[in-house]
């Protein structure tokens, strides 16, 4: 079922599509509407059945104040033109408890009060009730997905091929513009019912509203998820926004209103985060959340770049699947968005399935990726159509949409190849028109340009005939189909300015659609009108483009696919590893839409719809080429990415010639991961990268991933930071002793925060990734069923993980950085600094502290015993804590944390190999304001300075 509303579509059939592009550019998201200042208008307002109906009205969410968040700004201001239902007060356990139970949901964890707001949940845990709730009360459901994936604790965790349908009149959360409207009405932290470093814990909802809107606990109590994804504000009015079309690289969302460990002055509606990346997956014991409910007339989302998106492209099936289909994560999807005219890009093996328009200005079609991934290319026409067409080159790596043209008279329909002597071109035509006419036909050639170091060669003609639908590997067969079927049969071994036939296939019926596999079977797919040779061969009558026909070298065809009920077929493709190939295509609907992308895989006629949309045409699925065993260098500091080569020592420890299980090895991240999981991922590559270079290893929480600079530090020291956001001595201690000092042979220096206010974390505990999370991730349960690889680490383990998925775009920034993270963005220290827990956790349970001082002890007594420099640094908070009873962000007491410190000094004198590196200072230190974050990070400046202390340390001790 298409649930998305169709902007507009003309429909007739021109040579062999199903339906005429629609060529009309996108309209800003700028609706011209009056100027709205500063604040929402006035509502009214009523109370029914425990929400509140809020009529249409306009409100400004962001702020152009530059104490907040770069993307809390600019202001940006929204009207909502319908009217819609909020919940007065956060869901409570007793409300979740009474729908899970009629429902069916999973249950998790329990609360001490019906009247609390449930808490720790997922986003996806909020989608599952809110479809429940409108299941109970007959309504439409918001949401869809294909598939949930939950957590031993259950809560999910992933949603496949997950939708949220705007135009439905159901129970969903709130948008972010919803719920700072109503927030915003009488926004009034005295109400809050905020503890502000007081008690630290949730409290029962109230029962009626404490401000004149009626809602409870806007602000406060918990922390509450809305429907958005994280998207950028933009200096407009816009109407009925609904956020960004998906989460981009990091797969963000959006959470709202402060907790109860808030400060007041914390609290304020433009807030948009925690003290972490929030993604679907996270959860945490004060974020919940309320419903809204109502549909969303003619919803906006908006791209990073301003403009609107109005037609949604749901992936419908995640990486996994993925590799299932084609045999790696390592695929990439282009595809023509005919409502805007862009062409579209979705790279599986980033993880998050965020699909991006990168093509801006250009009518584009026919896209195709370079066999290296790297490049797209794209034309101004299509198959059918006759006429003057331009082919352009863009680059996948890049974040510029600049395109590079090809200079020539006219060129459509390119399709790339690699030649024997290893040069990359792009084969093309010169017209792509109708090609029944014999004459008109060989008027027009098919020609070749190479392709090297972002610059197009000089063109070169090929033959007569505008073979558009591929041209084999060993150029003896080339096809073309935009009314027959003809093809160029060469004799093997010939040259291209060989004489070769030219014939029709197919007893001249009509045929479409055409592409060559590059897989050296050189088989044919392609559509027709219901012809009588393929009535004949399928045995039964059929509609015009129900079914994909496969011919063989010959022009004989051997098999035939159906379209599944209700769909027909369009824009037939080859995509192939090399070795085996399968076919992508649209499926359109009874209306003519193009609504599904497929992948139809030859070996059993199955059809797999991977992406749904409005209007999607021309599919090309990029599949990484199989590299032969024997062309693989087994040093793991070589990367299959040219790219991505530096100088490496030559490989001392040894490297066993295993048998991989290629569904787990180097595989550390999966769909529906946290944010921690997504950095840990790429954190494992950096080390099997650099384990036989490094010296000198940096672990801990987001303060040594965003304050520790390995590319600062001096020679001899050659470093890789392996900081993590929240990680606790327990996944410090876990990464060293089962990975670190195994693996890193010439490992002399290693580098621990002593994040004394993170000592409250038990090893049992969810906030421990590597006893929580990583236990539902390949990856690591490999490495731990093989004893960590102690007796020698696997060949190519290090280019298994490179290819892995969750290695892409955002892992990019963290490779020439050895791991650092910057801030670049200094919002000084905070006069009021949060604080977010409970501050007397070490005196109430003293063994929090203990239990974490042996683990790190644990590490010293290691690395001493090796000879090993431990430096344990106590990173920088804001000043202001000196006046808050609190050593830091999440405690202890100051008093706790100045006996542990004697601890760590204590414990230098007895291992001279550990030495305490003291930058905090009890809030005493000389880090200014332009040098850090927020009060318990680092900026660019204080990274700076951090670093280069380390450094001198370090040189102090060679």
């Amino acid at each position: 079922m298409n649930y998305w509303r169709i902007l507009f579509l003309s429909l007739f059939v021109v040579a062999c599509s199903n339906s005429e592009s629609n060529r009309s550019s996108e309209e800003p998201p700028s609706d011209g509407g009056e100027d709205v200042v500063g604040t929402n208008t006035e509502p009214e307002i009523v109370e029914m059945e425990g929400m509140i109906h809020i009529e249409n009205g306009s409100v400004t969410i962001g702020s152009d104040d530059k104490i907040f968040k770069a993307n809390e700004r600019p202001a940006m201001k929204v009207k909502l033109d319908y009217d819609f239902f909020m919940d007065i007060h956060e869901v409570t356990c007793g409300e979740y408890a009474s729908i899970a139970k009629k429902a069916k949901l999973k249950t998790f964890g329990k609360c001490e009060n019906d009247s609390l707001p449930v808490a720790d949940v997922t986003y996806y845990d909020a989608v599952l009730f809110a479809n429940a709730k409108s299941k109970l009360n007959d309504n439409d459901t918001a949401y869809s997905y294909s598939k949930a994936v939950f957590d031993n604790d259950g809560h999910c965790t992933n949603l496949e091929g997950f939708a949220f349908h705007a135009e439905a009149n159901a129970f969903r959360l709130p948008t972010e513009a919803e719920w700072v409207y109503a927030a915003t009405k009488a926004w009034n932290t005295k109400n809050s019912r905020n503890n502000g470093n007081s008690e630290y814990k949730l409290h029962p909802v109230c029962s009626k509203g404490t401000d004149s809107t009626g809602f409870c606990d806007m602000a406060g109590n918990a922390m509450e998820w809305v429907n958005d994804w994280l998207g950028q504000f933009h200096d407009t009015t816009v109407t009925n926004y609904v956020g960004a079309p998906d989460g981009g690289d990091t797969g963000e969302r959006i959470v709202k209103g402060g907790s109860y460990s808030s400060s007041e002055k914390e609290l304020n509606p433009y807030s948009r985060g925690d003290v972490y990346t929030v993604t679907s997956s996270t959860r945490a014991e004060y974020v919940g959340f309320r419903l809204a409910f109502g549909s969303i007339p003619d919803a906006l989302w908006m791209n990073d770049d301003g403009t609107s998106a109005t037609s949604i492209v749901t992936p419908l099936v995640g990486p996994e699947n993925i590799k299932n289909l084609t045999g790696t994560y390592n695929a990439k999807l282009a595809f023509r968005n005919d409502v805007s005219g862009n062409i579209s890009y979705l790279n599986y093996r980033n993880g998050t399935l965020s699909i991006k328009e990168i093509t801006k200005g250009i009518n584009a079609f026919h896209p195709e990726i370079s066999p290296d991934g790297n490049w797209i290319a794209y034309s101004t026409g299509f198959e059918g159509i006759s006429g003057k067409s331009t082919i352009y080159v863009q680059s996948l790596e890049s974040d510029t949409t600049i395109s590079i043209k090809l200079k020539t008279e006219s060129a459509a329909i390119p399709r790339w190849q690699v030649l024997e002597n290893g040069d990359t071109v792009i084969v093309y035509v010169n017209d792509a028109g109708n090609n029944k006419d014999e004459a008109t036909f060989k008027g027009y050639s098919t020609w070749q340009v190479k392709f090297a170091n972002g610059k197009f060669g000089t063109p070169q003609k090929l033959f007569d005939g505008a073979y558009h639908g591929g041209f084999s590997e060993d150029r003896t067969l080339a096809v073309s189909g935009a009314r027959i079927l003809r093809a160029r049969v060469a004799k093997k071994g010939s040259t291209v300015t060989d004489k070769a036939n030219d014939v029709v296939w197919y007893d001249s019926a009509q045929a479409c659609n055409v592409s060559l596999s590059q897989d050296g079977t050189k088989r044919t797919a392609f559509l027709d009108f219901a012809g009588k040779p393929g009535k004949k061969f399928a045995g039964e009558d059929y509609s015009t483009h129900e079914r994909i026909f496969i011919a063989d070298s010959n022009g004989k065809l051997i098999q035939s696919i159906k379209a599944p009920s209700g769909y027909t077929f369009d824009h037939t493709e080859w995509a192939t590893d090399g070795e085996r190939s399968i076919i992508v295509a649209t499926l359109t609907n009874v209306n003519g839409a193009h609504t599904k992308i497929a992948i139809i895989d030859p070996a059993d006629s199955s059809i797999t719809e991977i992406a749904e949309g409005d209007e999607l045409w021309h599919p090309n699925l990029w599949i990484k080429k199989k590299v032969k065993p024997s062309s693989i260098n087994s040093s793991s500091c070589m990367s299959p990415d040219i790219t991505e080569m530096n100088s490496c020592s030559s490989v001392t420890p040894p490297e066993l010639e295993l048998e991989l299980d290629l569904d787990s090895a180097g595989i550390y991240y999966k769909s529906g991961v946290t944010f921690k999981a997504v950095n840990m991922r790429i954190k494992m590559e950096l080390l099997w990268k650099y384990k036989d270079t490094s010296n000198t290893v940096m672990l801990g929480s987001s303060r040594v991933k965003n304050s520790l600079i390995p590319n600062q530090l001096s020679k001899p020291f050659h470093a890789i930071n392996l900081g993590n956001s929240g990680f606790s001595i327990n996944e410090i201690h876990y990464l060293y002793f089962n990975y670190v000092q195994n693996h890193v042979k010439n490992l002399k220096f290693l580098v621990i925060a002593l994040d004394i206010d993170l000592w409250w974390i038990k090893y049992e505990s969810s906030n421990n990734f590597f006893y929580s999370e990583a236990k539902n991730i390949p990856g690591y349960i490999y490495d731990q069923n093989h004893q960590f690889w102690k007796d020698g680490v696997p060949r190519n383990l290090y280019q298994l993980t490179f290819e892995s998925i969750g290695g892409n775009t955002y892992a990019k920034k963290f490779r020439d950085t050895r791991g650092y993270e910057e801030y670049e963005t200094a919002s000084g220290w905070n006069e009021n600094p949060a604080i977010s827990r409970d501050t007397t956790w070490m005196q109430k349970d003293p063994s929090l502290y203990e239990n974490s001082f042996k683990l790190f002890k644990d590490i010293v007594e290691s690395c001493n015993q090796n000879n090993v420099y431990v430096i344990g640094i106590i990173f920088p908070q804001s000043p202001a804590y000196k006046n808050t009873g609190s050593f830091g962000f999440n405690g202890p007491q100051r008093s706790s944390a100045m006996a542990a410190i004697e601890d760590f000094k204590n414990l230098s004198k007895e291992y001279p190999y550990f030495i305490l590196m003291d930058e905090n200072k009890m809030g005493e230190h000389d880090y200014s304001d332009d040098m850090a974050r927020d009060e318990e990070h680092l900026a660019t400046l204080g990274a700076i300075k951090i670093t280069s202390r380390l450094d001198t340390l370090l040189n102090t001790l060679k």
